[in-house]
């Protein structure tokens, strides 16, 4: 269960604070699938860091599972947030240096082992339908195929909440229908919670959950 109550953030200005989210709350289950859309500015990509313990907030709770990540130690924050959140970015951020493989397996360095995460990842790579590109470094991929490996790479070890910032804002329309029609099979399948952000109204349209983010407040839709 992913909880947040009544969250606020300000940051500091030389003319005072500039608030940016105000009393925003939601409550969302394992398996829910839930967009947020908004002006530019409005706060989205905020929200979604608060969320993933990225930034704490100025006031308010998030508890992910019963736990408030923003109480623990900075090294044991890290492993909270390897753990249980997956983030896929605009930008893929794929090592150029390293194969699909290794890309996805790349949050498995500083994780305890678990089983084979090899096995998982070639799974996972096969899930998203690129079972023989395991070998090829990311320039020898298209737009939506990296981002197909940052979805991989996001769930390589089974978080509880994976968190999206404008998944597809980089892709042609077929690719992007693609990546956001792997992002709910995948989601259904392992029952995490998945929160997207996105100017995208087609995108945005897909999730059975839906939120607006405007005037600092968040609102369903």
């Amino acid at each position: 269960m992913l909880e947040a109550t009544n969250l606020t953030k300000e940051y500091p200005s030389p003319h005072g604070s500039i608030p940016i989210l105000s009393g925003v709350s939601l409550s969302l289950k394992p398996g829910d699938a839930a967009s947020i859309m908004g002006p530019s500015g409005s706060g989205k990509s905020t929200l979604l860091y608060i969320l993933g313990a990225l930034e704490p907030p100025t006031s308010g709770e998030v508890k992910l599972d019963g736990q408030n990540p923003f109480l623990l130690k900075e090294k044991k924050l890290a492993a909270f947030r390897n753990k249980e959140v997956g983030f896929i970015f605009q930008d893929h951020c794929l090592l150029p240096q390293c194969s699909v493989l290794e890309n996805v397996l790349t949050p498995t360095l500083v994780a305890p082992r678990n089983g084979s995460y090899e096995d998982r990842a070639r799974t996972l790579l096969a899930d998203v339908g690129l079972a023989s590109r395991l070998d090829h470094r990311p320039s020898e991929l298209s737009g939506g195929e990296k981002q197909r490996v940052a979805l991989a790479r996001a769930l390589i070890l089974q978080p509880a909440l994976v968190l999206c910032d404008e998944p597809t804002g980089n892709l042609d329309h077929a690719s992007a229908g693609v990546v956001s029609s792997l992002l709910l099979e995948l989601n259904q399948r392992r029952k995490s919670i998945l929160v997207v952000v996105t100017h995208s109204a087609e995108l945005a349209a897909r999730f059975p959950i839906r939120f607006q983010l405007m005037d600092q407040k968040l609102c369903s839709k």
